[in-house]
Order: C-alpha cells, then structure tokens, then sequence
C-alpha cells in the first residue's frame, strides 16, 4: 500500500513489481495516447448507448409488497390513472365571498372545457368550513405526460385569476406538482454539478498547487460519471432506473473518482520528487497507490452489495448505479492515469498558481504540526482517550434509537416552489386531498358489475370511520377488459402518520374481507400513497438487519484476505459501525426536528426518509474503507521492519494524514454540496455523508483507531493458523511494558524536494 506523505521509501526497486495493476499501468505508460484514446473512446461510447436505449424509470415508483401488487394489477389490465388537477379559489382577504367565488368558478370551468388536454371538469365543491371552492380537472391521455401537458390548464387558470382580482385562484395537481418538481430537479442536478466542479477543483489547487495536477482528477471523475450514467442507462432495462440515481452516481462518482486519483498523483509525485524517472514513478504508484483503489473500490461494491438483500427495486437500482460508478472510477484509475501520469511529465505540474505551490512544496518536506498534536493523546493515554471518545460517539448515535422513517409524498416538496403554498391552501381546505387508499379487486369479467357494487359499498362504509374523509364521492373505476376494478378512498392523515396507518390496517383486517365475502374475488390488495410509505418502510426495516449483516460479513472476510488478522478485521468493524452510528444520531437531530431548518433551508416532517437509512450505511461502510485500509496497510508495514506498535501507529497515521486530509476535504465538500440542494431526501443524504466521512477522516482515524491499536498491541497481528502459511507478516518484535512517545519530527528535505 502507500507510504505515508513525505516518507516515500528510496530504495523501493522499479521494475520488479508484478500483479495485473502494475502490468496494466506499464501497458498503458508504454502506450499513453493511445490509453487516453481508448479511455475516450470507451466513455463516448458508454454515454452513446446509454442515450441511444434511454433509461428505464421504475413506472411502480417505490412500491414494495401488497402496494406493488395493487399497482401491477392496474398495470397489466391498462387501468390507467388519469392525472387530476385542482383550481382553488379562495378570498384574498377575510371571508369568502361564495356569489364572487362561484363566478369565478363558472369562468374557470368554461376555460377548461375548450382544451383538448381536459378529459372532464366537475361541479365547484365548497369547504366544510366555506372558506374555498374547488373545481377538480381530469386531464386526457396519460397520467405519465400529463406533467408536459399542463401549461395550458395554467394559463386558463391565471387568465381567471387575472379577471378576479379580488380572488385568490390557483392551480395544484399531480401534473403541476410534477411540472414544477422536475423543473427544480434539473436546476438542482445540474446545480451540483457546476458547483461541485470548481469547489473540488479549488481544493486539489491548494493541494497540488498546479493547474494540470489539480485539473487531471475532476476530469477522470467526470468522465467516469458520464460513463456510468451510460451504462445505467442500459442495466435499466433490466432493473428500472430510481428518479434520484443520476443525482446518487454524481455523488459517489465525484467522491471516489477524485479520491481515487488523489492517492495515486500524492504517490506518483512523491516518488518523482525523489529523482525517479516517469516509468518507475508510475511503477510504484501502480503497486502501492493502484492496489490500494483496486482494493477500495472492492470495499465499496461488496458493501453495495447489501442494498440486494431488500426486495425493493429502487434499492437494487441504487446499488447498481453505485457499483458502476465506482467500477469505472477504478477503471480509468489504473488505466487511463498513469496514461497520463506518463505522457505529460514533468508537465503535470504546469501551470503553477505561485502561492500555492511554494506552500505545497514547502509541505512536502515534513508531516506538519497538527496530526502529530491531535494524536498526542492517543500516544499518552490510549486507555482514556479511547474510553471518552467512543462514548462521545455513542452520546451522538443515541437519538438514532427514536429515528422515524418515512417516504417523501407531495406535502414534503420544498415551499419555495409557489405551486407549494397553494397545496398547503388546498390541504388546509380540503383535509383528504392529498392522502388516499386505494383497492384494487382482480375479478373474472363476469363478476365486474359485482365488484363495482361491492366497492361502491366499501366507499359508503368506510365514509363513516373517522380516519377516513368524506369529502369526495368515491369514484369506481373498471378496466376496459373487465378483470380490475379499483375505487380510491381518501385518508383523514398525511402519509407515513400512525393515524394513517390504522387507516390501513382497518381497512386491509376488517373493512375490505367484510365488503368481498359475498363475491368472487380472484385475487386483492390496497395500494395508494399511504400504503405505498408504510409496505416500503415495513420492507426497509425488515432488509436493514440482514443487510448489515451481510454487509459486516462480507467486509470482515475481505479483511482477513488483506491482513491475515482478524483482530484487525473486527476492529475496522466495529469503528466504521460506531462512525455510520454517530452519522445517523446526527442526521436524526438535524432533520427530525426543527432547529436546523433555517440553516439549511428545509421544513421538517418529522422523519428521515425511509429508503435512507441502508443506502448510507452501505456507502459509508465502503467509502470508510478507503481510509481505514490505506491508513493500517501502512502501520503494518512499519510493523513488518520491526517498528513498536506505538511509534508504527504514530508514523503511519502523521505519515498517511496528508493524503487521507486531502480525500476527506474533497469528499466532505461534494457531499455538503447535496445538503443545499431544494429536496428533502438530497438534503439527507448529503449531510449524512458528509458528516460521515469528517467524523470517520478526523476522530475515528486519528483518536479512535490509534488508541484501540496501541492498547491491542501485539494481538493486532495475531493470526489464525488457517492463515500462517499465506501471511506475509512477520512477528512482530516484543515491545517493553511501556514504550516512551515517539516524537515524529519532519524528515529532511532531499535536494530534488527542494528543486522540484
């Protein structure tokens, strides 16, 4: 693995390494253009096919269990659900007035009614309470291009309310809802990709101090996003695409393509700053730094893994998205870049920001002041150290154990979108509107009118129990071949509410069985948006448990196979757990109350979102990988020459910090860039990760990990006898009782430091 920064081994040997990285790296710095043009190549045609074929989206959305059944069951008969809007009309000021309110509704409907993209409009409905009047439009065609096909019904809308200006009359529906969201979804996706360009590229700047340098790894990230949204494209046709995987494979492309590129030019650098010539340069970071990506890269897609253990294909879409990126990131890491490590030299570090690099350069010839004074406590007193600091992260784990989870709905959009404050106008109306159930009833063609009857029914009873609203007459909708019927019933409570989910237990245990005693009923199920958050959030907590498992086992044999130790392998287990603890306890603190949400620009609803919770673990358990194997591979082999443990873990994390700091900064920055984004579910993820990665860069490898190390001692290394034979690591040499503290102290600059 890497040498520490600024400690790089003079008398490593060129031109023995083997393995397929170091041959790969030396086909392609033999042949550099013509690996860049293959790179090129391979990318162009990658985001060709993906654009030729088009992505899949998942039509059944996050639907899980009984909710998914309801949904394929109108899917396969062609029972579409036509797109619905509303135009609200309600007073400015005071009370309404219902003569004006009801012109105003007349004018609206008439509008409506010219427009080919109108199926039907109904009857104005007022409020219970007379504060609104509404008027509910079907759209023509399908709900899926509704969001298209809206503007028009807009326009017939603000032209009404221009002509009632005494009137407040607007507009909110799936169609306009979905309009607006995509619109801002667009903004934002292509938001966090211009800002996280310049912000990544200003950070590697102050790393290397050169243009080309700093240049060299955003492009490499790039291009591998775009490959991978390629190539996702094209496993959607097998498993449908999730809305957000495009903005999930920008965040991790961008993290670990940079992080990947980082280890592998530090090293590269290194070495050439030592008096090595491009070949051997590039040699020996494909042997230390290139192994060391091919391996976290690994990390990272047996962690991803995990995700398959749900049933949920939105979780599969994720996992595949995110196993791509990190595959093409660790593609063009060991080919394309010592391509270019090869074929531009010394050029690499031109142009160079005058600064910038004279501190840079200045940086290389010692390990700096401030690891080795955040260490010190770890060296005096690991014991004490170790004991208050694990229990600062389990007091910041601790509101994990009261997290709520629930799938975001319409309510949860940002209200900054102005078609927002009209729903909450709508909402705050008519209580039903935006929460509903629905019963889907497969029947033989014969028993359809019976059905129809049956559902009819089930409306009229269930409008007497108080969780349901009786605003709306129910609607009993067959299918053109007469195998499904289905009837929305509206729900009192918001989706993901305990209210709403006694809503749908009733209905599902006692309600339902009692409306289809009498009839022939092929097969049922309840679906709609209160099902929908309750089946998917049943099927993430019942996947969470065994997807850490699977995930936990995984890891720990994929560290057995590095380090022969498994003390070392349970130890990284139990650091990456209580770091993905400390990052939930945060995110419940932040999102599932209130004190946050003016600094981040969000409204709390109270919960986190459901699907969030295992995608983070899985990413951090692999992403903290990086770290973890970097930072002990490097202990270890001051080990192996006999060093102490103690002074092996201060050298090996002072000597790491400087490369570990870098890919943690960029790391922590892209992520933070999602936390500003207008969703609630990106705002989620970006802070968990990023708060994830800085406790894991900072406490977890520079208090925790060293602490744990200097108290296990010599038992880090203890080996199985299984392994004995295969293990490279030597005993390591006793170590008295009590070991003073090592001072590590700058090394010396060698002259090609000075001059490079």
């Amino acid at each position: 693995m890497d040498q520490p920064a600024g400690r790089p081994d003079a008398s490593a040997p060129t031109g023995k390494h083997t393995g397929a990285t170091v041959r790969i790296a030396r086909l392609s710095a033999t042949h550099p253009w013509w690996a860049v043009g293959a790179w090129v190549l391979f990318v162009v045609l990658c985001v060709g096919a993906g654009a030729a074929v088009g992505t899949r989206v998942n039509d059944m959305g996050l639907a899980t269990g009984e909710a998914l059944r309801a949904a394929e069951m109108e899917d396969t008969a062609e029972l579409t659900d036509p797109a619905r809007e509303n135009v609200l009309v309600t007073a400015r000021k005071g009370p309404l007035d219902e003569a004006d309110a009801r012109k105003a509704a007349a004018d609206v409907t008439a509008r409506l009614e010219k427009l080919p993209q109108v199926a039907d409009v109904s009857e104005a409905v007022g409020a219970q309470d007379g504060s609104a009047l509404v008027v509910r439009v079907t759209m023509a065609g399908s709900a899926d291009d509704a969001g298209a096909a809206v503007q028009p019904l807009l326009d017939a809308t603000d032209a009404t309310a221009a002509a009632h200006p005494a009137l407040r009359v607007e507009q909110v529906g799936d169609a306009s809802l979905s309009a607006a969201l995509d619109s801002r979804l667009t903004g934002d996706f292509r938001k966090a990709e211009l800002v996280s360009i310049p912000v990544t590229l200003g950070i590697l700047l102050v790393a290397f101090g050169a243009l080309l340098a700093a240049g060299v790894p955003v492009l490499l990230a790039l291009s591998s996003v775009g490959a991978a949204i390629g190539l996702s494209a094209l496993a959607s046709q097998l498993v449908p695409a999730t809305d957000v995987l495009d903005s999930v494979i920008l965040l991790i492309g961008m993290a670990v393509g940079v992080d990947y590129s980082l280890f592998y030019l530090r090293r590269d650098r290194e070495e050439r700053a030592l008096g090595r010539n491009r070949a051997d340069a590039v040699e020996i970071a494909a042997a230390t730094s290139g192994h060391a990506v091919v391996v976290s890269g690994l990390a990272v897609s047996v962690a991803m893994c995990g995700m398959f253990v749900s049933d949920s294909s939105t979780f599969h879409s994720l996992a595949i998205g995110a196993i791509l990126v990190v595959a093409v990131a660790v593609l063009g890491s060991v080919t394309v870049l010592p391509a270019l490590l090869a074929g531009l030299g010394s050029r690499l570090e031109r142009p160079r920001v005058p600064l910038i690099w004279r501190l840079t350069a200045d940086r290389r010839g010692g390990e700096g002041r401030f690891w080795p004074v955040v260490l010190r406590p770890a060296l005096r007193r690991p014991a004490a150290t170790l004991t208050l600091s694990v229990v600062a992260l389990l007091a910041l784990a601790a509101p994990a154990t009261g997290m709520k989870l629930k799938l975001l709905d319409d309510s949860d959009l940002p209200r900054s979108l102005p078609v927002m404050q009209s729903y909450d106008r709508l909402t705050a109306a008519y209580p039903g509107t935006g929460s509903s159930l629905r019963v889907v009833l497969l029947t033989p063609p014969a028993e359809a009118g019976q059905a129809a009857d049956a559902l009819t029914e089930l409306a009229r009873q269930v409008s007497g129990e108080t969780e349901f609203t009786k605003e709306q007459a129910a609607e009993v909708r067959t299918s053109a071949d007469r195998t499904v019927t289905a009837v929305d019933l509206g729900v009192a409570h918001r989706a993901g509410t305990p209210d709403a989910e006694h809503a749908l237990r009733l209905l599902r245990e006692r309600l339902l069985p009692q409306a289809l005693a009498k009839i022939t009923v092929t097969e049922h199920a309840v679906g709609g948006p209160v099902a929908l958050t309750a089946d998917f959030t049943e099927d993430a907590t019942d996947a969470m448990p065994w997807a850490i498992g699977f995930v936990l086992l995984l890891t720990f044999l994929m560290l057995m196979a590095i380090f022969h130790s498994p003390v070392v392998a349970l130890t990284a287990i139990l650091l990456n757990t209580l770091s993905a603890g400390a990052s939930y306890g945060l995110l419940t603190l932040v999102f599932q109350h209130h004190w946050a949400e003016s600094l981040l620009g969000f409204e709390s609803n109270g919960a986190i979102v459901t699907w969030l919770p295992l995608f983070l673990f899985v990413v951090l358990f692999g992403l903290s990988m990086d770290y973890h194997i970097f930072v002990v591979s490097r202990i270890r082999e001051l080990v192996q020459q006999g060093v102490p443990t103690r002074e092996a873990v201060a050298r090996g994390i002072t000597g790491s910090a400087g490369t570990v700091t870098g890919a943690a900064v960029v790391m922590v920055a892209v992520f933070a860039i999602f936390a500003t984004l207008s969703t609630l579910d990106m705002k989620q993820l970006g802070v968990g990760l990023a708060a994830a990665i800085l406790l894991d860069a900072t406490l977890i490898r520079a208090v925790v990990l060293p602490a744990a190390m200097i108290l296990l001692g010599r038992a880090n290394w203890w080996t199985p006898a299984l392994f004995r034979r295969a293990a490279t690591t030597p005993p390591p040499t006793p170590e008295p009782e009590s070991e003073p503290e090592p001072a590590p102290q700058p090394q010396p600059r060698s002259r090609h430091q000075h001059q490079h």
